[in-house]
Order: C-alpha cells, then sequence, then structure tokens
C-alpha cells in the first residue's frame, strides 16, 4: 500500500495537493518573473535617453555591464544561501534590493550614479530567478511542475514583446526615470503576497532537508 506524507505527496512523488494559498504565492512569483524579464528590455529601450540626459555617452556601456556582472556574481550566491535560510526568505531579501536599486537608479543625478545604482539593482535581480523556480519545486509536487514552470516560462515571451514598447512609450510620454520606478509599485506587490504568505505558513520542506542533512 502507498503511504502519503503529511504534505500530500506519495514517496513517488504523485501527489496532487498544493498549499492552500498557493494562487497567491504563485501570483506573487509571475510578477517577480515579469520584474526580472521585463526590467532589461525596457531599461535598453530607454538606454540612449538615458545617458544623454546624464550627459554619459561614453560610459554606456558600464550601466548594462554593471548589471550585468552583479547578477552573474549575485546568482551562485542566492542558490546556496537558498538552501542554508530558505528560498522565500531570501526572495524577499531580492525584492527588497531590487525594488531598492530601483528607486535609487531613477534618482541618479550622473552617469556613475546610474552605474552604481545599476549594479545594486542587478544584485537584487539575481535573487529573482532561481528562489521562484525553487519555490515552485518546493510547493508543487512533481507531476504538476511542469505546468507551473512552463507558464513562468511564457512570461519570458510576454516581456520580449511588450518591454521595448514598454520602455519607448515611458521614455516619449513620461520620463526615463519611470523606466526604472515601474518596478517599484508591481515589487511591492510581489514583496506584500510574498511576505504574507511567509507570515501565515513556513516552508514544509524544510524540516524535510533538515533530516536529511
Amino acid at each position: 500500500m502507498t503511504h502519503v506524507s503529511r504534505s500530500g505527496e506519495s514517496p513517488d512523488g504523485g501527489g496532487s495537493a498544493l498549499p492552500p494559498r498557493f494562487p497567491l504565492i504563485y501570483s506573487a512569483l509571475i510578477v517577480t518573473m515579469l520584474l526580472s524579464a521585463m526590467d532589461q528590455t525596457i531599461v535598453s529601450t530607454a538606454l540612449p535617453t538615458i545617458v544623454g540626459d546624464l550627459d554619459g555617452l561614453s560610459q554606456m556601456a558600464w550601466v548594462t555591464t554593471a548589471y550585468i556582472l552583479a547578477i552573474t556574481i549575485a546568482m551562485p550566491i542566492y542558490g546556496k544561501l537558498g538552501d542554508l535560510i530558505g528560498r522565500r526568505k531570501l526572495l524577499l531579501f531580492a525584492l527588497g534590493v531590487f525594488i531598492l536599486g530601483s528607486l535609487m537608479c531613477g534618482f541618479s543625478r550622473n552617469i556613475w550614479e546610474l552605474v552604481a545604482f545599476r549594479g545594486l539593482q542587478g544584485v537584487g535581480a539575481g535573487g529573482l530567478m532561481i528562489p521562484t523556480q525553487a519555490v515552485i519545486a518546493d510547493l508543487v509536487p512533481v507531476r504538476q511542475r511542469a505546468k507551473y514552470l512552463g507558464a513562468l516560462g511564457a512570461v519570458f515571451g510576454l516581456a520580449s514583446v511588450s518591454g521595448p514598447l514598454v520602455g519607448g512609450w515611458i521614455t516619449d510620454h513620461i520620463s526615463w526615470n519611470w523606466a526604472f520606478w515601474v518596478n517599484v509599485p508591481l515589487g511591492l506587490l510581489a514583496l506584500g503576497a510574498t511576505g504574507a504568505e511567509q507570515s501565515k505558513r513556513p516552508s514544509r520542506v524544510e524540516p524535510e532537508r533538515e533530516r536529511i542533512k
């Protein structure tokens, strides 16, 4: 006879139980992935206008390099820390850093401030992708993961199409500052939803992981 664990999954990973508040968690994860995917496409479209206003055309490459380098360094660190302190706590931290970096980028007064704050934003962005996918792996039974991870992957397709349009519209009709500030309300929405779930329901996989250790 097959025994069912307390989490609702059978030992072969074929259970179908999801957390009671999973729609809230998943909505927050979708917004988080959207932030990560759209940021680069929006900023890339607005970047020529940004560096022109900041008189930093010759340093334009540093804006992109700082962001990508910060992400590259941060991603493996987040991956390791996620195993040690929990994925959702780390996701909350990454969202907070990303929101702060986005806010400060919009207030940049010169190109080097933008480079520095873009690097800070990249530190946060490096923790948006890996913990998001790991949370899905923690909460969703094996047989259902492809459905939910596939929807997360579709966000990148949406971002590749809508990001340049949004970036161009913001730059032409509002201000280049909002190419960064647009992340703030969405980030706060994801932060609030993830934080609310974190306070109501502890991760179910951490005790299992501790016993394995």
